[in-house]
């Protein structure tokens, strides 16, 4: 999502400086490159040939003759993209009143005032993130268009975000923003019917695809409502652990009744719905009490629940929304037709139809199934994420 993006990383005296190196790290396996600027307090944190190492690229520990701050963040210069990581509250303090007293405020003070995007990742002890001059300067700066990565409230510290909320945040600001404005719900994951206060009927659905839709409709700059159900199961050596959900507001949900509710609540003020979830096409009276084991048959009575996109469809006449249908006969042909059919039921603006075999692996394969034509996907969900979502924004233009 980096690829191409000049990325000039900013590193002030927090102890969340011992960081840096992997999150050089990450930004280039993302596919930016990355050059580094350091605060003298920085450099008694982290050794700037550490970051050097990371970044692959000298590291600016001090302002010379050579105005490194212009040939980085100036007009039309090397930077894409200014990311202060770690920020303390004293770089934020500086940066809101144009202090440049040292390498880092420099360049920010030449970034915005070039008009090169500012990313700031604060880290400091929550007294200081709750000080009334640090909150004032944060909104003095968003109200400069400078995007804040919010910290991780833990341990009475605003610990720095982790590096996919930061990368994402980075994506975000040095990309277009056809969906800017927008308010988008994306549902994902799969749900669950409970058949008493053990056992659930679910599906294999892992949530990847959903959740990839999600971070590319904020990257292009959208507003992000997920809702969001159990992880389906799946084996314990594919059970990566998911990053935190700071691309969107996160409704978690377990049913498929609760999954309607929480969608269709969202879906008020929203402009576009993507409905990615596994949910459940039947669920069961639940017992109170758990279910004994033995060798007796048992009979359960399935009902079949509401069709999500139906209901709000229903309600919502005008909302836009993009459907995913799932098949198991792997005929092109056949999931086509099985698409056209929700296309054109639920007056739907294209379906993603796929086969049941990609369910929880990273790569897939998919047709994007418009009215009159369809094409053919093959990648990484997180690619066809972005695909789903530029196809989104190109129908509310």
């Amino acid at each position: 999502m980096l690829e191409g993006v000049n990325v000039a990383l900013g590193v002030t005296g927090s102890i969340a400086a011992v960081k840096t190196v992997e999150l050089a790290h990450e930004l280039r396996r993302r596919g930016a490159t990355v050059r580094a600027v350091m605060t003298g307090s920085a450099q008694g944190i982290v050794h700037p040939w550490a970051v050097e190492f990371a970044t692959e690229n000298d590291v600016v520990t001090e302002i010379t003759g050579k105005v490194e701050h212009v040939a980085l963040c100036g007009r039309d210069e090397w930077a894409d993209v200014l990311l202060v990581a770690p920020a303390t509250a004293n770089t934020v303090g500086k940066i809101a009143n144009a202090v440049d007293d040292t390498p880092v405020t420099t360049c920010a003070t030449t970034a915005i005032g070039a008009g090169v995007p500012v990313v700031v990742a604060p880290a400091m002890h929550e007294p200081m993130y709750d000080h009334p001059g640090v909150l004032e300067s944060i909104e003095k700066l968003e109200s400069w268009d400078v995007d804040f990565v919010e910290p991780r409230i833990e341990e009475e510290k605003a610990k720095i975000a982790g590096e996919d909320a930061i990368c994402l945040a980075v994506t975000r600001a040095t990309s277009e923003q056809p969906l800017a404005g927008k308010s988008v719900v994306v549902t994902s994951g799969a749900t669950s019917e409970s058949v008493d206060p053990v056992r659930v009927l679910t599906n294999r659905s892992s949530g990847k695809m959903g959740r990839a839709v999600a971070r590319a409709a904020y990257v292009l700059g959208a507003d992000v409502t997920l809702v969001h159900a159990n992880v389906g199961p799946r084996p314990v050596s594919r059970d990566a652990e998911i990053p935190d959900v700071t691309y969107a507001d996160l409704v978690e949900v377990e049913s498929a009744g609760e999954m309607l509710d929480a969608t269709m609540a969202a879906c008020d003020d929203a402009d576009a719905l993507v409905s990615v979830a596994a949910i459940s096409d039947y669920t069961v009276e639940q017992s109170d009490e758990k279910i004994r084991s033995g060798q007796e048959e048992l009979t359960l009575s399935l009902s079949p629940t509401p069709k999500l996109i139906d209901r709000v469809r229903e309600a919502q006449p005008d909302l836009r929304i993009v459907g995913f249908k799932t098949e198991t006969s792997g005929e092109d042909e056949k999931m086509v037709e099985a698409a056209r059919k929700t296309l054109d039921r639920a007056g739907l603006a294209f379906v993603v139809a796929n086969d049941a075999s990609v369910m929880g692996s990273d790569e897939t394969r998919a047709l994007l199934v418009h009215q009159q034509a369809f094409t053919e996907y093959r990648g990484t969900k997180e690619a066809l994420g972005m695909e789903v979502a530029g196809a989104l924004a190109a129908t509310l233009q």
